[in-house]
């Protein structure tokens, strides 16, 4: 059993796919499922049930991945560290989150964190939702994840920094743009613009129809928020999204927000897999998007 033999095999349990795994890797699919073999053989219990649309792990697996993971990435982040010492510079700070996460949230955190540490580099990994973040986070040498916080999961702890009041973009000549504010029979009517799929923020709102009754028609679906957005502002219909910074003020007269409190609001902030083990410049890090938010909520 080697360390490589355990990520593969984390890969292959975080992927359900051995093709998936080999792509990412540059190897064949031979040469991943011989490491997960070569694992089977040591342990005497299968790991992974094999099926048409790929592969599951056991519960034996189960208990594996969780074991691995956990170790993998104290492992990577206890290297990243000692590499950081050995060549005496400012090291890195690795940041997962979505793809318009950083204009939104983290842009003066941005500027302000590298003009107090300009010897320190920003790595910024997107992926598109916050079950992707969780699955990057544990996999990888990542210090932080930008999430929609949600439900427990193990291994990660979350923190709130902002919370974000839910409203309802249209353009403004719709005829709910004079509203001051949306209830739920207002949304029942709506040409309904879907968050993306399998986001937190989807979930949500789908529960939250699902509890108020109301159903909505839609034709349109999206992959961020920022996009539904756009199209209502284009008039192609209605988005109800998270209030997000930096889309209200003079840059966009077609456009108007309006509050729909019926909606609870949803909590972004950070995740990481333990706070006490962060480095000094990823907590710093941290703390300066957490200030920024801070003052943002206050402007708004």
């Amino acid at each position: 059993m080697t360390l490589d033999d355990l990520r593969v095999f984390v890969a292959v349990c975080r992927a359900g796919s051995l093709s998936a795994v080999a792509r990412e890797l540059s190897c064949t699919q031979s040469a991943v499922s011989q490491h997960v073999k070569r694992l089977e053989r040591e342990i005497g219990v299968g790991l992974v049930e094999r099926h048409p649309r790929g592969v599951v792990p056991t519960a034996a697996g189960r208990l594996l991945q969780t074991a691995a993971a956990d170790g993998i990435a104290g492992l990577d982040l206890a290297l990243r560290r000692l590499a950081d010492l050995v060549r005496g510079d400012g090291g890195s700070v690795r940041i997962t989150t979505g793809a318009t996460t950083v204009r939104h949230f983290m842009s003066e955190a941005v500027v302000d964190f590298r003009r107090r540490h300009p010897q320190v580099s920003l790595e910024f990994q997107t992926e598109n939702s916050s079950r992707s973040c969780f699955d990057a986070l544990a996999a990888h040498d990542l210090d932080l994840a930008w999430i929609t916080i949600g439900a427990p999961v193990r291994g990660i702890e979350q923190r709130p920094v902002i919370d974000l009041p839910w409203v309802l973009a249209v353009h403004a000549d719709d005829p709910l743009a004079a509203r001051s504010r949306i209830e739920w029979e207002d949304l029942a009517g709506i040409r309904h613009i879907r968050l993306p799929e399998n986001s937190t923020s989807r979930a949500r709102l789908d529960a939250a129809f699902a509890e108020a009754g109301v159903h909505v028609t839609s034709d349109t679906s999206v992959a961020d928020w920022d996009t539904a957005i756009l199209l209502a502002e284009l008039g192609l219909g209605h988005a109800v999204v998270p209030a997000l910074p930096g889309w209200r003020g003079p840059g966009h007269p077609s456009l108007r927000f309006i509050p729909v409190p019926a909606v609870p609001a949803l909590s972004a902030g950070w995740a990481v897999r333990k706070w006490d083990a962060l480095t000094p410049f990823a907590r710093a890090f941290a703390d300066t998007v957490t200030r920024s938010c801070a003052a943002q909520a206050r402007r708004s």
